[in-house]
């Protein structure tokens, strides 16, 4: 497998587990060693938990033609990918699934992400995340791609809550700047409250913001003031994974249907230009048509969909 793309999932020495993305530069008996975009990262085999190949990142285009994107992408590849974009908490891996929880801030970092085998029966896989949920005092909810896995929780009667849509798009060269974009490395006051869709965001929601490698919170500004009233707000992030995911994209009621939604839009493509990204995703609730609009408009096109099911009382 040297000179392959992959992704090995290793044991830290804290106990936490981590996941190094990149070409396989070197393999032995003792070691990987994986070339990722923070350099190469050595894991030794005895702490690796999983390892598969996984496709080559996109290469740039000129263009921004989604669907070339979406087919050289795998869907779980993709899933974890996004995942380290929004990282919870707490997370415990159980065979390839990621149980997360972060308080109760958002869906994505409160479910259990089930992609590939959990190691173990599906029954005793669901019962494990019962339990962990449990004790967090927080529902069981299993993310899963739409698919088989999906289907059969529907028969066991998990209730479908939020069909939600990945959408890809290649990432375009750098535009000009908008000088009416504000761009922080964290979000200030204004901006979280202006987040408002979620409910207050607290600790644990700054925390899963503040989550991937790196990442930018976008907005506008009423009046020309850093200090004015916040119009919308977006959020852009990077990983190891050289994509630029899209999340918190949000417009104060007020001031919809401006084209304020499209410019931080576009500022943030062009930041993720600016930081070598080559394509971006998006994660939209797929009954919120308008929002699917603007991506489809900015070159995004559906990938694939996924849906959180609610264990049964």
């Amino acid at each position: 497998m040297v000179g392959r793309r992959v992704v090995v999932r290793h044991r830290l020495p804290d106990g936490s587990a981590s996941d190094a993305l990149g070409d396989l530069v070197a393999a032995d008996e003792q070691r990987l060693v994986v070339a990722t975009r923070r350099g190469e990262v050595e894991v030794q085999r005895s702490a690796v938990l999983a390892a598969k190949a996984v496709p080559p990142a996109p290469p740039r285009r000129e263009r921004r033609p989604g669907p070339a994107v979406h087919e050289e992408v795998d869907t779980d590849a993709l899933e974890l990918e996004a995942a380290e974009h929004w990282r919870p908490q707490e997370r415990e891996d159980l065979g390839a699934w990621r149980l997360r929880a972060a308080g109760g801030f958002t869906g994505r970092a409160n479910s259990a992400l089930a992609v590939g085998d959990p190691g173990c029966d599906l029954d005793t896989a669901l019962g494990r995340v019962r339990a962990f949920y449990a004790a967090r005092d927080l529902e069981a909810v299993v993310a899963a791609p739409t698919g088989p896995l999906a289907r059969e929780l529907e028969r066991r009667g998990w209730t479908v809550r939020t069909p939600t849509l990945v959408m890809t798009a290649a990432v375009p060269p750098a535009g000009a700047l908008d000088p009416g974009v504000r761009s922080d490395a964290e979000p200030d006051d204004p901006w979280l409250a202006a987040y408002r869709g979620r409910g207050p965001v607290g600790p644990a929601g700054r925390a899963v913001l503040l989550s991937a490698d790196r990442q930018v919170f976008s907005s506008l500004r009423g009046d020309g003031d850093d200090d004015g009233e916040v119009l919308a707000v977006a959020r852009g992030s990077l990983s190891s994974g050289g994509w630029l995911g899209l999340s918190a994209v949000e417009t104060a009621p007020a001031h919809r249907r401006r084209g304020l939604a499209g410019r931080l839009t576009a500022a943030l493509l062009s930041w993720g230009a600016r930081q070598g990204a080559t394509a971006a995703f998006l994660q939209v609730a797929a009954s919120n048509t308008a929002a699917r609009a603007l991506y489809e408009r900015s070159g995004f096109a559906v990938h694939h969909e996924y849906r959180y099911l609610v264990a049964p009382a």
